[in-house]
Order: structure tokens, then sequence, then C-alpha cells
């Protein structure tokens, strides 16, 4: 079972920007639950409340069970909009979640064991290829994150979804591959100095071949010497 974290709500009785207007004079955000077959509700939030729960890592796949009034209902956040001066919380969207219906979500990747990977400690860059991977899960079995052990990767090793840890039981979207998650990759400053390197040897010959025309035009032209007269015979 999944472990809910309760959110308090009160109810908000009309919608429409107007409504939501006055929700946030009175100092709460507006919010509403959709979903599961049923016609939406409207509530309102403390934005402290809110903002405390975005800020904890896994807040997309955190199943959260939403009080109002002497009802429980068991959501997921779906989108939180902002602000764009003020940055303040200007609406919340949840999913209301119905048993037995998987539901679609965006799970963190938690990456373990960094400090002892082979490539990262030769100097390899890690590649993250997906923070997040979406997925089909039941309501009572969404994660918080899965794990990529790092581990045993040496320079140009991956972990692909098949390596990831927490997947029992869960669909990813996509499905028609084993889509790589994080690699690890040769080292920048290797590549930049091969690069560098090449360039270095090749600046004399193309100074050579560059000079070598100018050379060509500078040399002196020797001048023809006068004609010799004919040998009388």
């Amino acid at each position: 079972m999944a472990n809910d974290t309760t959110l308090e709500a009160e109810a908000r009785e009309r919608a429409g920007k107007g409504a939501a207007r006055a929700t946030r004079r009175q100092g709460r955000v507006p919010a509403v639950i959709y979903g599961a077959h049923k016609a939406p509700t409207m509530i309102a939030l403390e934005p402290g409340m809110v903002l405390r729960e975005i800020h904890r890592a896994g807040w997309r796949s955190r199943v959260y069970d939403i009080k109002l009034g002497g009802e429980s209902t068991r959501v997921l956040f779906r989108d939180v909009q902002f602000h764009p001066v003020t940055e303040a919380i200007e609406h919340v969207d949840f999913q209301r979640l119905a048993a037995g219906e998987k539901v679609r979500v965006a799970v963190a990747v938690q990456f373990l064991n960094e400090a002892i990977s082979p490539g990262l400690k030769r100097g390899g860059v890690l590649n993250i290829v997906r923070h997040a991977v979406e997925c089909y899960c039941d309501p009572d079995n969404v994660p918080a994150s899965f794990g990529a052990d790092l581990g045993a990767l040496d320079i140009n090793d991956n972990v692909r979804w098949s390596d990831l840890k927490g997947t029992e039981g869960i669909r990813p979207t996509i499905i028609d591959r084993d889509f790589v998650v994080v690699t690890v990759a040769a080292p920048t400053k290797v590549a930049e100095a091969v690069v560098a390197e090449g360039a270095t040897a090749a600046a004399p010959a193309a100074a050579a071949a560059a000079a070598a025309p100018a050379a060509a035009a500078a040399a002196p032209v020797k001048a023809a010497g006068p004609a010799k007269a004919p040998t009388k015979k």
C-alpha cells in the first residue's frame, strides 16, 4: 500500500476566473479534483502547504489524501500554475484515483552508488537521459522513485529500464524497446584534448601550405643575358 500524505482542504462553491480570484484574495489557492468518472470538485488549499509538498522530491508520483469535510479523496498532483511575475501559486489540478484503474505517473529516478562507479572514478561524465520515467501504476502501488545502480558502471556503460530497481508490476509508457535511463560517457576533457592536439598538429602544415604561394611570388626573377652574336665560320 502507498503511504498517502494528507492535505486539508476547504470547499469552493463556484468555478470560474472570478471565483478563483476571490479565493486568492482570501489567501487560499484555488484547486480542482477531477477524474474517476465523477464531477469535478472545487476546493481551496493553504498556499504554504502546497509549496511544502512541491518542494519535496517525488511529489508528482506521491499519492495524496485530500480531507474535505468528513470525506477523503485519494489524488495525484497533475498541474501547478504560477503567477508569471510573483511566482505565487495560482491554481492546482488534482486527478482523482479509482481503485483498480491504473494511472499514468512520472516516477523520479534515484541514482545510487555514484561514488564507487569505476567509470566516474576515471573521469567519466554522468549523462542522465531521464530524470523520471513515465509509467502506468496501480494507485496502491505508486513508487516514490526507481533506483538506478551506478556502482558497476564503467565508461560507455549504461542503465536501462530493465536494470532499474522497484519496477515490479509496473509498465512503462515506452514499450517498444529497453530504453536507456543513464550512461557514463567518456571524459569531455580527453575529447577536447584530442581535438586540440589534432588542431595543433595540423597548424604547421597549414601554415607551410599558405606560405608556399607567397614565397614563390616573392622569389627574384633572373634577368635574361645579352644574346650572343653568331660565330663566323
